[in-house]
């Protein structure tokens, strides 16, 4: 296969950064109040020894070891950014709504990483709770077209910190760059799929895929990664939540309802999207987005249209003229035949006669890859138990803390309360 080095320059890094350490009084201010400190969460390391004096200190008064975390700060974006020592030549990749994302060496292990900032993860239940899910999904997927969790630490300034492996671009910036040759659309969309089989058979939803959210590297292996929006896989579940282009039509019609099948359909689109070099479906908005849809796919069936729930969105749906589907041999004239067969059983309006991840793996498009030995499925399903609570935001910091310290293989042993306390940090 092709060497896709070329394609992999990322971002022009002209962003300065800079690390520096607190006075010298700040440093003994610092010492002074969090000198019982026994606990580097930045580190597997625990005999790691540093030479120089902490910038800051985490206060968990755990009895493991005497280790301090030395904490260096940078200005990226105009955001302070956080990390421990252990990590260097910090360099910003992208920001969204709710993170930032550098690259930095890992010099434990010698190896790039990807280190994403949650910003504020404290400041409202909602958004507690969203970064714990996300933890807790890093850690219970494991899979090799799923981004992996290596490491993650909470700052000085309470911000949560996510270490991943690092590739070097991501699907979006391929795209953008020149039309994908067959072979690389095969092996991505059978990868793209292969992770989706096995988050489904977690009882995970994605809910937000999308080429940015699919990572690659040079030698294009694929992976997914952002689950800070996932859900349970649940016929009832809600919301308005996927980006625009890759949404769902059972989740503009309906705002309910949906379940795995969502993420096929994000698939479908990001399949036609490598196909063609342009996304499908550019809607505006959600009205001319699903207008969009109809000019290809015609007018939903009368028993689609009859599960919608909201009056206003059926009363919109039978307003409009009604519309013949479009050959997908007419819309992909240079589309390989079973490529346009695949993505017909993907795009369909409705979600229960979709093809399943583990089905398209199957199909004869995929065949150079296929591989029903080496496609897992997920051991056990996730634990959505915590998704329905309405906790406060003190109970979430003692969750994140406790799912931090499982990661690390410390022994909890501190009460509920003392652990709220030592998670504020230095005051």
């Amino acid at each position: 296969m092709e060497d896709l080095r070329p394609l992999l320059g990322g971002l022009p890094l002209t962003w300065s950064t800079y690390a520096f350490a607190p006075p010298a009084n700040e440093l003994t201010r610092a010492v002074s109040r969090e000198g019982h400190a026994r606990k580097n969460l930045s580190t597997n390391n625990p005999t790691h020894q540093q030479e120089t004096p902490p910038s800051f200190l985490l206060s968990y008064d755990y009895e493991y070891d005497t280790t301090m975390a030395e904490f260096i700060r940078a200005q990226i974006f105009g955001t302070c950014f956080e990390i421990t020592s252990r990590y260097v030549d910090l360099q910003p990749v992208g920001m969204g709504a709710f993170g930032l994302v550098c690259s930095a060496k890992d010099q434990l292990t010698n190896q790039p990483v990807a280190i994403k900032k949650i910003m504020k993860p404290f400041s409202t239940p909602v958004l507690s709770k969203r970064t714990y899910r996300e933890l807790k999904l890093l850690k219970h997927l494991q899979h090799e077209n799923i981004i992996s969790l290596s490491d993650i630490f909470i700052s000085p300034l309470e911000d949560i910190y996510f270490v991943t492996e690092l590739l070097g671009t991501d699907l979006h910036r391929l795209l953008t760059s020149r039309p994908l040759e067959k072979q690389f659309i095969q092996y991505f969309l059978y990868q793209i799929l292969r992770g989706l089989k096995y988050v489904h058979s977690a009882g995970v939803v994605h809910r937000d895929l999308k080429p940015s959210n699919i990572l690659v590297n040079e030698n294009c292996d694929l992976k997914i990664c952002d689950f800070g929006l996932a859900r349970i896989q649940d016929p009832q579940m809600t919301g308005y939540v996927s980006t625009r282009y890759y949404r769902a039509p059972e989740i503009m019609l309906t705002w309910q309802k949906y379940d795995v099948e969502v993420d096929i359909w994000s698939a479908g689109c990001i399949f036609a999207e490598m196909l063609e070099g342009k996304p499908l479906f550019p809607g505006k908005d959600h009205v001319n987005q699903f207008s969009i849809i109809t000019e290809l796919l015609g007018t939903p069936p009368d028993d689609v249209i009859q599960t919608i729930c909201s009056e206003n969105t059926l009363r919109f749906v039978q307003s409009l003229p009604k519309r013949e589907r479009v050959p997908f041999s007419q819309k992909f004239r240079n589309a390989d035949p079973l490529a346009i067969d695949l993505l017909e059983k993907m795009l369909v309006f409705d979600p229960r006669k979709r093809i399943s991840a583990a089905e398209a793996l199957a199909h004869e498009y995929l065949a150079p890859y296929h591989d029903p030995t080496d496609e897992p499925a997920a051991e056990q399903k996730f634990d959505w138990s915590f998704n329905d609570a309405d906790l406060p935001v003190d109970t979430w910091k003692v969750m994140m803390y406790s799912e931090i310290l499982d990661f690390h293989n410390v022994d909890q042993t501190v009460e509920e309360g003392e652990a709220s306390g030592q998670l504020a940090g230095p005051q």
